[in-house]
């Protein structure tokens, strides 16, 4: 039971610190030995299709197309689509004012990987570049996204999604953004030792020539299309100067609704990214994966519930062990801050410190019953929005 505790105890931190660390020591070394790849100043531009596909959002719509029509790249070489399948609001009406974007409707709501899969045969262009409509881009995001594209090892990059965060902001959206902020540290060290594992649907592109088809109940399809693409042996870049703004969820509910979302599409892309978990394809990359994304979503939430009994169960019989005591102690303490964040942030009183522990325990508690939605045939592919500020 204690070896089993201290396997487990590891394994904990080695997904949301260790592994950090790990890649961080890997890529100092690295550096020494391999130069980065040197861009071209001033390439010739590739021909790129931005796709939006929009579920209702005719609140923002039309910031959405300005925010679109302002980026930084040459108007001959920009095709902007919008797909708004399933939309029962004016979201279509008000795209289809403006003439200087492409429409695609359908009044049926299949889910968003089956609104892209209807538009992909129809894109000719050399890169397609994927955002969501309620997020926004730097002027440069394309350009910045695009260059990497002069490296043929390259077949998609990431670009960085961003949480806009303000003073008086609760739990979920302070959680988000530090969350995010981490995360963002973790791709480009990735992409440093060697490709991302995955891509946020908010900004990536990938080579168009290389797209497969999804499934088209994929439930997070952004990290699917640029995982097929890494199994055929592509990298997927990482660009932070590309990125996308958001505001964070509504509250914690909502934030907790699009958690439990992305852990059960998790659990379906581990089932079906064999190739990604098989090392004898790329070590690297597998190594990345499964300390990445399979560690977080499929295996450390039930081992951080598991070392909690076995911890109380240790301590029940060996009262004398400090060690132990002071783990369970620690364990106890961090669980009532989350408590205390969680309450807290219902009677809108901040306080900061609390905001972590919260949103930790919230993403983790997200891990589980993500997975048994899934598994018990309960998330739909469908669009499910969430409330933002």
């Amino acid at each position: 039971m204690i070896i089993i505790f201290w396997i487990c105890l590891f394994i904990i931190f080695y997904t949301f610190l260790g592994y950090g660390i790990l890649l961080y020591i890997i890529i100092r070394i690295k550096r020494v030995f391999v130069k980065p790849f040197r861009f071209n100043d001033h390439p010739p531009l590739p021909s790129v299709a931005l796709i939006i596909a929009a579920y209702n959002e005719e609140n923002i719509i039309q910031e959405k197309i300005n925010d679109c029509l302002a980026l930084d790249y040459p108007n001959e070489k920009l095709r902007i689509i919008f797909v708004t399948d399933g939309s029962s609001d004016k979201t279509p009406k008000v795209i289809s004012e403006n003439k200087e974007v492409e429409l695609l409707h359908n009044d049926a709501r299949n889910g968003k990987m089956a609104a892209i899969k209807r538009v992909i045969p129809l894109v000719k262009e050399d890169i397609i570049v994927f955002t969501d409509a309620n997020t926004f881009l730097n002027p440069q995001a394309i350009i910045e996204l695009v260059k990497h594209y002069q490296n043929t090892k390259v077949g998609a990059v990431a670009g960085e999604k961003r949480i806009l965060v303000d003073v008086s902001a609760d739990a979920s959206a302070s959680g988000e953004g530090f969350y995010w902020k981490y995360e963002s540290a973790l791709k480009k060290w990735d992409y440093e030792l060697y490709s991302n594992v995955g891509a946020a649907g908010e900004l990536f592109s990938i080579r168009t020539n290389l797209y497969q088809p999804i499934e088209s109940d994929t439930i997070i399809d952004d990290h699917m299309i640029a995982m097929r693409i890494a199994e055929k042996g592509y990298l997927i870049a990482y660009e932070p100067n590309a990125y996308a703004l958001e505001t964070a969820s509504a509250d914690s509910k909502e934030e907790l609704k699009r958690k439990i979302r992305i852990a059960a599409g998790g659990i379906q892309s581990i089932l079906r990214l064999k190739k990604s978990a098989n090392p004898f394809h790329f070590p690297v990359l597998t190594f990345q994966y499964i300390s990445h994304r399979v560690l977080r979503w499929a295996v450390t939430p039930w081992l951080m519930l598991l070392v909690f009994v076995l911890n109380v169960i240790i301590c029940y019989q060996n009262p004398t062990l400090l060690v132990y005591q002071l783990v369970l102690l620690g364990q106890i303490l961090f669980y009532i801050a989350s408590f205390l964040g969680y309450i807290l942030e219902g009677k809108k009183i901040k306080i900061k410190v609390l905001f972590v522990p919260f949103y930790f325990s919230m993403m983790n508690y997200a891990a589980m019953a993500g997975a048994i939605r899934y598994f018990r045939g309960k998330q739909s592919a469908a669009w499910e929005k969430s409330k933002r500020r």
